[in-house]
């Protein structure tokens, strides 16, 4: 075996992959050989060992989930964030052994500080958006009865399975830690797959998050090689999620265990991406080039081995020769190699079997087309031994007949293949992105808004993403194949039909959603949330002066009333500068629905806050928002109203002021009623509240 740099890295080394099974590392026996694709070279093998996947899934089971349900969102999030930053300190030895995967730096840029971001996201999804506490209340509680005493409402509660994430090739550390960042916030733990021809960078980053000391035991297990009779083990409280072939999607969807026990599968499978060059865009504009940039990016990063890359370019009939032209120039720029070259901009396939698999599907789509650019041309590789690489060149092809069953619309080449499809106009061009049968994403290019207004929603029926592109945006895009933590991953039809990421939508994938009904103080007690109606607690302390850990859940104060004047819109007119006709017109007024003056909305909010706000310095900080406001009843002059404060809900960021003081958020409700009881405003107050010091 030839010596490599995979071998000097203090990630790896051992020439023998290991699974991370039931908190250990197994394997030492050679098993398949795993070959370089930059030039053939024998790297690895993966181990030979067989997995006892019974034993696996009841450590996940047991240890795993035990160890994750003693967290709570908050410091599962703070655990992610803190993995994140562990995987930035020790990217350098990531990137090292990414070079052996075909991959340029460029490449892995997105798979490393790409997946490390994406922890980051998901820790600031559980700092700012979860609850303390491993139970998620989902929307406010409604009343079911007349007397306000019979509620419903939903709550999300963590499965009590196993995650099972079956990974493709092309994103050996993102593909995982963009699953993994969910289901580990949900408290779920998981059991992760990676493509076996890219493994070696899986495991490299397994072994770092392992090393770190920050993974709960049992919280995430390693497959190499094959997953055995893992399926057939699992059971109805786990979670199946698939990213390859439509093919293997398909058997895998339909495991008689997997329907037998309704066990949830999310796959991300084929997508026949396109982007539009929509006809208002002409050759000489910004948003041409930008067109040109983003097709031949695609086209070239990853080596095109991505699941976003864009396969069919949909440009004007009267814009082949312009588009065909400036697209080949730019790829004749791209120099290909060994990627550990710096002048090297685009790398090899991540396999042998990859590039043949790539190149059939070329041969097919040849049947529909004509080449433009590439494939049977000569091309320089870079570097030694190259030769004996994956590589294949950068091709653009011209589809004879875009209207035709079949061709681009049907097959995949997974590879840096893309095809023009030239189109009539614009309700054409949405004809011809349909036909790829559902996808991840397109890109519309136009400088029309009018265009982007039609067009959108038709391409959103067909499209996980619609990235719509112009010369305003185009500083700041982050691209076609780029999916961001906060947007949802997925695609309808041949693309899967399944979601992942979407921000807090991704986590409530690995939790089970249930409705529950009962009495306003019973609901209270389980969602950990004050609910209207539900019993309240008073005292002579004013709940502004209990420190974040004294409040209780339900902690409320009465406040004394106060009779609205008409000095009092006055006052307030002149000191916020509205002067609306319905505070001081009394002729309009009397002709409104109200039939009277009325006092401004934010006037009652500011009187309510006077009423309840404790002014003395003490452990509420400061007014972090206001959500849920809704003006009720409207208030006259000589109306008299008075604030129930009640502490509803509390969540412990861990957050620090800036002075250093440990703090907590409080959500306070408030119903502001009139001297007949009516509710006249509702609303949210978000507070900053000190804890105690030890």
């Amino acid at each position: 075996m030839s010596q490599s740099p995979i071998l000097q890295s203090p990630v790896l080394q051992s020439p023998v992959l290991q699974s991370f099974i039931a908190g250990e590392w197994l394997g030492n026996q050679a098993g398949q050989a795993l070959a370089s694709p930059v030039n053939g070279e024998t790297i690895y093998h993966t181990h030979a060992e067989t997995i006892d996947f019974g034993r696996s899934l009841e450590f996940a089971r047991t240890k795993g989930r035990a160890a994750l349900m003693a967290m709570d969102f908050q410091s599962r999030a703070s655990c992610l964030r803190d993995l994140g930053k562990y995987l930035l300190e020790h990217k350098e030895s990531l990137y090292a052994i990414s070079l052996l995967t075909g991959a340029t730096r460029n490449d892995s840029w997105v798979d490393i500080e790409g997946g490390a971001g994406t922890l980051f996201a998901y820790a600031s999804v559980g700092r700012r958006e979860l609850p303390s506490g491993n139970l998620i209340h989902e929307d406010d509680a409604f009343p079911l009865g007349r007397d306000g005493q019979f509620f419903g409402s939903h709550i999300l509660v963590p499965r009590q399975g196993v995650a099972v994430h079956i990974n493709a090739f092309n994103f050996p550390i993102w593909g995982m830690l963009e699953k993994f960042a969910a289901n580990f916030l949900a408290g779920m733990p998981c059991i992760v797959k990676p493509g076996t021809s890219t493994c070696y960078l899986t495991q490299a980053c397994v072994r770092l998050m392992q090393e770190s000391g920050l993974l709960p035991e049992g919280s995430l297990q390693l497959i190499i090689g094959r997953t055995g009779d893992l399926l057939d083990r699992l059971d109805g409280q786990d979670v199946v999620t698939f990213t390859g072939s439509a093919s293997t999607a398909a058997k895998l969807k339909v495991t008689p265990n997997i329907i037998n026990n309704s066990i949830p599968f999310n796959a991300e499978a084929d997508s026949l991406n396109c982007a539009i060059l929509a006809p208002d865009v002409s050759v000489d504009s910004p948003e041409f080039d930008l067109f040109i940039k983003e097709v031949a990016r695609e086209m070239t990063v990853k080596a095109g081995q991505k699941c976003t890359a864009i396969r069919r370019v949909l440009i004007p009939e009267n814009q082949v020769q312009a588009v065909s032209e400036r697209l080949t120039a730019r790829l004749a720029k791209v120099s290909i190699g060994d990627p550990h070259l710096d002048t090297v901009r685009m790398g090899a396939l991540a396999s042998f079997e990859q590039k043949a698999d790539v190149l059939a599907q070329l041969e097919q789509l040849l049947k529909s087309s004509q080449v433009v650019y590439g494939h049977e041309d000569g091309f320089e590789l870079l570097g030694k031994g190259s030769e004996k690489g994956a590589f294949v060149r950068p091709t653009l092809l011209l589809s004879n007949d875009p209207d035709a069953e079949g061709g681009a619309h049907d097959i995949e080449a997974f590879g840096p293949i893309s095809t023009l499809m030239p189109y009539k106009n614009i309700d054409h061009a949405i004809a011809l992105a349909a036909r790829g049968k559902g996808s991840l994403v397109t890109t519309l290019v136009t400088q029309d808004p009018e265009i982007a207004r039609k067009v959108v929603p038709a391409l959103a029926a067909w499209h996980g993403r619609v990235h719509i592109l112009n010369e305003a945006s185009s500083k700041e895009s982050t691209g076609h194949g780029s999916p961001l933590p906060m947007l949802k991953h997925g695609g309808p039809g041949r693309a899967g039909g399944g979601e992942e990421l979407g921000g807090i939508r991704g986590v409530k994938h690995y939790m089970q959603r249930a409705a529950i009904q009962g009495s306003p103080t019973m609901l209270s007690a389980v969602t950990g949330e004050y609910v209207r109606g539900g019993e309240t607690y008073e005292s002579d302390v004013h709940p502004f002066r209990r420190y974040f850990e004294d409040l209780r859940i339900g902690e409320s104060l009465l406040t004394h009333r106060r009779t609205v004047t008409e000095t009092d819109i006055v006052n307030f007119g002149c000191l916020s500068g509205d002067h609306f006709y319905m505070h001081f017109d009394d002729i309009a007024a009397r002709d409104s629905q109200f039939e009277q003056r009325i006092a401004h909305g934010y006037f009652v909010l500011s009187a309510a806050a006077g009423l309840f706000v404790s002014p003395g310095e003490g452990p509420v900080l400061a007014n972090y928002g206001l959500d849920t406001l809704r003006f009720i009843t409207p208030v006259p002059i000589g109306d008299t109203i008075r604030a129930r404060l009640t502490c509803k809900r509390k969540i412990d960021q861990g957050k620090l002021s800036p002075k250093g003081e440990p703090q907590g958020v409080v959500v306070w409700d408030v119903q502001v009623t009139n001297q007949h009881d009516e509710l006249v405003a509702s609303y949210d107050i978000l507070t900053l509240v000190k804890k105690q010091l030890d």
